[in-house]
């Protein structure tokens, strides 16, 4: 079966001095992966017309499709249809449809077209023009030894709109009906390590259905790939593949494709009926704000304090003084105590409480920075946890709530 094969250039001295950040790579590579064509590279090239022209015979040697984003614009760094037309080894030619097309924009918006703009309407000898609704700049579409090379704007807003109109249609010859569909499982509280070890064999490259791992803020991501002749075929692998993950992987796997712990959790305790508080000191009202991050979220939780000092733990939530002169914040029995205060005082199903030590500074040898320990009171219990979060204070903070979050899915799960 025969399958087209794609090479990205992302173009823009803005991309590679870390000023703008390419969404548009992962965003193409995604809608690519739906048509069942694999991007096999992406480069990111500066606004210079060598290196672009040497990036593109690099692309055209290794790919059946070239996707350039960027370039297109009015200015004097703009120079991908000048690297396209000397790639090619071809003229400019100025196009009086296509200059009309564009002072039909600016007419529309009641906006001065300058004659900087002009240099759009120019495109190199023997390619099409991609139209653009939503812009000023045409994309390119040229062919060079049976590659075919699209070249699209940099503006996400007007790419996006482009690649759907246009460049999906044309996509859709080169892949032979074959179907490239992925899903994603989610997993928190344990390592890749480990769970790559678990997994063994299912994470073998060359496999069908190809299982990904991806590591972001302690999530781990599992990517099921599956590419068979029709959709259907692919989902009933993919779920096969799923079913055995989740399976083997137990209450790691909390939840699928952009779910995220705040999202799941919420769902569990609207499902549930049941409602939530929080306590927080060293994250400050992360928790709060990530489960309020979710629409309807009013609907399970009841209410939050971020009790940073140990007046506020004492007076907000009844934390005795002697646990505080005795253990210190940052210890297990003042975080059972505000848990315990919370559910007591909200009068929710369960109640969260988080301290500890995000640093840099106020660790010591007995309580180092990264020391945190997590409370949830439920309507039996109280548990608590301890942990050792390493690397800077946001990454400190963000862990402690996801764990705390996990905590309270995994005492919902019993």
């Amino acid at each position: 079966m025969n399958m087209g094969r794609a090479f990205l250039l992302s173009i823009g001295n803005e991309l590679l001095s870390g000023l703008t950040v390419d969404t548009n790579a992962a965003w193409i590579s995604g809608q690519l992966a739906e048509q069942g064509i694999p991007t096999i590279g992406v480069l990111t090239v500066p606004d210079e017309i060598a290196d672009t022209v040497e990036s593109l015979r690099l692309a055209v040697s290794k790919a059946d499709i070239v996707i350039t984003t960027g370039g297109l614009g009015p200015t004097d760094d703009d120079l991908t249809r000048q690297s396209l037309a000397q790639y090619l080894g071809v003229e400019l030619q100025f196009q009086p449809e296509l200059f009309e097309s564009i002072a039909a924009f600016f007419r529309r918006r009641n906006f001065p077209m300058v004659e900087k703009n002009r240099i759009q309407a120019y495109l190199p000898a023997g390619t099409e023009a991609i139209p653009n609704s939503t812009g000023t700049a045409p994309g390119m579409l040229a062919c060079k030894d049976k590659v075919r090379i699209f070249c699209l704007p940099g503006v996400p807003s007007e790419m996006k709109v482009m690649f759907t109109d246009f460049l999906v249609p044309r996509l859709a010859e080169l892949t032979d009906r074959q179907v490239v569909v992925s899903r994603r499982l989610k997993c928190f509280g344990t390592g890749e390590s480990m769970i790559a070890e678990k997994l063994g064999n299912l994470m073998l490259r060359g496999r069908n259905p190809l299982i990904n791992c991806t590591v972001s803020d302690a999530v781990i991501t599992l990517h099921i790939v599956a590419t068979a002749p029709d959709r259907p075929s692919a989902e009933v692998m993919i779920q096969k593949d799923q079913t055995a993950l989740c399976e083997i992987l137990g209450d790691w796997v909390y939840g699928r494709d952009d779910q995220t712990l705040a999202e799941v959790v919420g769902a569990r305790l609207a499902a549930a009926g049941k409602t939530l508080a929080v306590a927080e000191s060293c994250t400050g009202g992360l928790i709060a704000k990530m489960l309020t991050d979710i629409p309807g979220s009013s609907r399970y939780l009841s209410c939050g304090w971020v009790t940073y000092s140990n007046q506020a733990k004492q007076s907000e939530l009844g934390v005795d003084p002697a646990l505080l002169a005795q253990y210190g914040a940052v210890s297990e029995p003042v975080v059972r105590a505000m848990a315990e205060g919370a559910r007591r005082k909200s009068g929710a199903d369960f109640a969260l409480a988080v301290t500890g030590i995000a640093g840099p500074d106020g660790g010591t040898e007995q309580k180092p920075v990264g020391l945190v320990y997590i409370g949830v009171q439920t309507p039996d219990q109280t548990i608590v946890q301890k942990c050792q979060f390493p690397q800077s204070r946001a990454m400190i903070r963000n862990r402690a709530a996801l764990a705390a979050l996990n905590l309270v899915r995994l005492q919902m799960n019993g």
